[in-house]
């Protein structure tokens, strides 16, 4: 039930997704129909060089809720940036290309069950969290990414990593109008801001399905990620995350 201002929008950063997103899309689009609120669908393409474009535009055609945006630099982070900015909903859902989470667990990331939060992200650790199919290689380093995370940016969180996350519409306007990050690290600067502002975060275990064709590279995406951590408290000193606009200058640091 596409609306101009929807309750959920769902933003999808795709990146030579011309294989991985029709069934995505038709797996949204399934679970969507069954639902009662408002919604739309962006996709920010993002430095393709397949038929990613192509093939949203089939797929928008036929489901007006569906948009697609090109982003001219290639960058996760630049590319959930736009989306973010761009949507309308009152939750705003960042939804990895692969849907490697199950659609329908988004009820879990909605009222009620966000209820005194402003931000929600997907867990793979932790209690009642499972990963399927994931080799051990890549569990391991990710474990290494996540001891390094806590230790030198932000502590508390299991997995900063994960694809899904949700934002309220504050915190999304509030938060993606200062991300600096346009690669990788841009889930740990926003969490990072987060919790300078006190806003309230929950993490929600899921069901993960590893997917052979990530786009993760193991060795030069942890490297990549020391580099951005220490741009972060680089930009934090310089004043860089400071509210650009008087609207969210409620926002109190956490203690």
């Amino acid at each position: 039930m596409a609306d101009q201002n929807p309750l959920l929008s769902i933003i999808i950063p795709a990146h030579n997704e011309e294989s991985r997103l029709p069934p995505s899309l038709a797996k949204i689009d399934a679970f969507l129909k069954t639902q009662t609120y408002t919604y739309e669908v962006i996709v920010v393409e993002n430095g393709s060089i397949d038929r990613t474009v192509e093939v949203c535009e089939a797929f928008a055609a036929e489901h007006p809720y569906l948009r697609v945006i090109e982003a001219a630099v290639r960058g996760k982070g630049l590319a959930v940036k736009v989306g973010m900015l761009e949507a309308k909903g009152a939750y705003r859902f960042i939804c990895d290309a692969d849907l490697s989470m199950a659609i329908e667990d988004i009820v879990q990331f909605l009222p009620p069950y966000v209820e005194g939060y402003d931000i929600i992200i997907a867990s793979r650790e932790g209690e009642g969290a499972n990963r399927v199919g994931e080799p051990w290689h890549r569990h391991f380093i990710g474990r290494i990414n996540n001891l390094i995370i806590k230790l030198t940016a932000v502590r508390g969180f299991e997995d900063t990593q994960c694809g899904f996350k949700m934002f309220n519409q504050r915190a999304a306007e509030d938060l993606f109008e200062v991300q600096q990050m346009i690669g990788i690290g841009f889930d740990i600067e926003l969490l990072f801001i987060a919790r300078k502002r006190g806003y309230r975060i929950k993490q929600v275990p899921i069901t993960w399905y590893f997917d052979a064709d990530s786009r993760m590279r193991l060795v030069g995406d942890s490297l990549n990620l020391l580099v951005e951590i220490w741009q972060i408290r680089r930009n934090w000193l310089r004043g860089m995350y400071a509210p650009k606009s008087k609207t969210h200058s409620h926002s109190q640091p956490a203690s």
